[in-house]
This record gives C-alpha cells, structure tokens and sequence, in this order.
C-alpha cells in the first residue's frame, strides 16, 4: 500500500473527502516524525524510538575493500501486542 491508496482508504473508512483524508494523513505522518525522538508509542499499534548505531567496519560488496562506516541514529519501530496478533 502507498500512500496514495492510504489516503483513499482513510476517506473511505472515515467517510470524508480525499482532500480531508490527505491532511489528515500528513497531519497524522509529520506528527510522528516531529516526535519520534521523545518517542512515539501509540496503544494498540506500535511504538517508535531512536536508536543509536556504532560506528563499525564494513566491505564494499563490489571490491571486497574494507570500508569505515560512521555512527548514525535510526529509527526504530516495534508493533504492539494487538497488532502483532492481527499480523
């Protein structure tokens, strides 16, 4: 599903514009990402959080040559207990 096909399904289930459905999709999406370093945790569904990644060594696939690869942040999603038993 994108995000285009979110939106259609939002409207639908809601009963609203498709319009209506994309600001709250958007609304819904830049939330999130706005929070995701305090941490999102949304009951039922899941939760989000920053991890943090050492800085290791890797190899190029290409050449076999040995690579440094920096220390960076991700994000982390972990599905909450109802929805792992919907999946």
């Amino acid at each position: 599903m994108n995000k285009a096909e979110l939106v259609a399904a939002v409207a639908k289930a809601a009963k609203m514009s498709n319009r209506q459905a994309r600001l709250t999709v958007d609304a819904t999406l830049n939330t999130i990402r706005k929070n995701t370093k305090k941490g999102v945790n949304i009951a039922g569904f899941g939760s989000f959080t920053v991890t943090h990644r050492k800085a290791r060594r890797g190899r190029n696939p290409r050449t076999g040559e040995e690579i440094k690869i920096g220390a960076r942040r991700s994000v982390k999603f972990k599905a909450g207990k109802a929805y792992k038993g919907m999946v």
